[in-house]
C-alpha cells in the first residue's frame, strides 16, 4: 500500500484515515505484522501499534535483521550488534507499560526506587559501551594490515557498489576465492581482501570484496560498518560495480555515489563495471566492452562484462594490469616522452 503526503504525520506517519484503512486490509488478509518501508520514530511506531493492534516494525529494523542473518565474522556478528542495540536504545521510550514499574531495594538489579526503562537503558548503554570496544581493537588490526600493506607498496582495489550488484561473483571469478555469493540482498558483510596476480604486469594487487550499499540505508548501519568501509576509503582505485539488467541502475549508481561522499571515498580513483551483461537481451547488449560513462559531469572508464560467464573479465585484467603498471616508481616517464609503460613488467 502506498500513501501520498506533504509531509509525514508526527503521530502515525500516514494519517489517521490511512490507517484505517491499513487495518481494514490487514484484518481482511489476516495479516500478523505490519511492515514500513520507512524509518519510524518510536513515538509512530508506538503510536501505530495501538491504532492498529499489531506489531508494526520499519524499514530499518527489517535491514538489520537480513544484516543478523548474514554476519559470519566476528567482525561482522560485532558491528551488527552495535547497530541493532543504537537502534532498540531509542524504542524504549513508553512502548511497554512494566517499563514504567519501579525497582530496587536489597537483593534487586538496580538502584532503590530505579524503573525498569531506567535499567534497561542502563543496561543497552553498558552492551553499547563494550561492543564499541571491541569494535575499536577490529579497526586497530585493520589498520595493521593496512600499513603491512602500505610498507609493501601494494596497490590496493575495492569492489563497492549496491547490494546484489555481483560484487562477490565477480571477486571470487578474479582471485579464483570462495567467498559467500548469492542472489539475495547483504550475502556480504564481512570484507575479503586477497591478492589478485596480473600476469601482464608480473604483479600482483590487493582486492577487496565490500559489503553493498542500499537506498535509505540507516546512519547507524553506516556507523557500525565504518571500519570495513574503511577498505573502500584508503583504497587506490575504487570498482563501482553495477547490475547493468537492473533498469534502476542509474538511481542506484547514484545512492552509491551518497554513501561514498559520507564515509570520504568519493575522492578515491573510480571505474564503472557493468556487470551481469548475460542478462541483458540482445538488443541491450554492449557494441564494445570498453568506453567511458560520464558522471556529473566527469568521464569514467566503464567496462560491461559477465562475472558469472567470464565475458570481458580479460579487458578489467588487462587494465588493471596497466594501471598498476603505472604506480611502478620505475615505470615513470623520466626524460624520454615516448617512455613505453608496456615494457615495465621486465624491470
Amino acid at each position: 500500500m502506498t500513501c501520498k503526503r506533504k509531509a509525514p504525520d508526527a503521530a502515525l506517519f500516514v494519517g489517521s484515515g490511512k490507517a484505517d484503512e491499513i487495518k481494514f486490509m490487514a484484518e481482511q488478509l489476516g495479516a500478523q505484522e505490519i511492515l514500513f518501508d520507512q524509518s519510524l520514530s518510536p513515538a509512530q511506531q508506538r503510536n501505530l501499534e495501538r491504532h492498529l493492534g499489531l506489531p508494526v516494525n520499519d524499514r530499518t529494523l527489517l535491514i538489520l535483521e537480513i544484516f543478523a542473518q548474514r554476519a559470519r565474522s566476528h567482525e561482522g556478528k560485532l558491528q551488527v550488534e552495535l547497530a541493532r542495540l543504537q537502534y532498540l536504545s531509542t524504542r524504549l521510550v513508553r512502548r511497554w507499560s512494566h517499563l514504567e514499574r519501579q525497582q530496587g531495594g536489597i537483593g534487586m538489579r538496580g538502584g532503590p526506587g530505579e524503573t525498569q526503562i531506567e535499567l534497561d537503558k542502563r543496561m543497552i548503554g553498558d552492551a553499547i559501551k563494550r561492543t564499541k570496544e571491541r569494535l575499536v581493537k577490529v579497526k586497530k588490526q585493520r589498520s595493521t594490515q593496512r600499513r603491512q600493506r602500505d610498507r609493501r607498496q601494494s596497490f590496493n582495489v575495492s569492489l563497492v557498489g549496491y547490494t546484489n550488484a555481483g560484487k562477490s561473483t565477480l571477486f571470487n571469478a578474479l582471485v579464483k576465492a570462495r567467498a559467500y555469493a548469492a542472489d539475495q540482498l547483504f550475502a556480504t558483510l564481512d570484507t575479503t581482501t586477497r591478492q589478485l596476480y596480473l600476469g601482464e604486469a608480473g604483479r600482483s594487487a590487493s582486492i577487496s570484496d565490500t559489503v553493498g550499499f542500499i537506498r535509505d540505508l540507516p546512519h547507524g548501519l553506516i556507523d557500525a560498518f565504518q571500519a570495513t568501509l574503511q577498505e573502500a576509503a584508503d583504497a587506490d582505485l575504487l570498482l563501482h560495480v553495477v547490475d547493468a539488467s537492473n533498469i534502476n541502475f542509474p538511481e542506484q549508481m547514484a545512492e552509491v555515489k551518497r554513501v561514498l561522499h559520507e564515509i570520504g571515498a568519493d575522492s578515491v580513483p573510480q571505474w564503472l563495471i557493468f556487470n551481469k551483461i548475460d542478462n541483458l537481451t540482445e538488443d541491450r547488449q554492449p557494441l564494445i566492452l570498453h568506453d567511458q560513462y560520464e558522471v556529473d559531469g566527469v568521464a569514467l572508464e566503464r567496462i560491461f562484462l559477465s562475472a558469472q560467464t567470464g565475458q570481458g573479465l580479460s579487458t578489467l585484467r588487462q587494465m588493471l594490469a596497466e594501471e598498476v603498471l603505472k604506480t611502478l616508481p620505475e615505470c615513470k616517464p623520466q626524460h624520454d616522452p615516448r617512455f613505453d609503460l608496456d615494457n615495465c613488467g621486465e624491470n
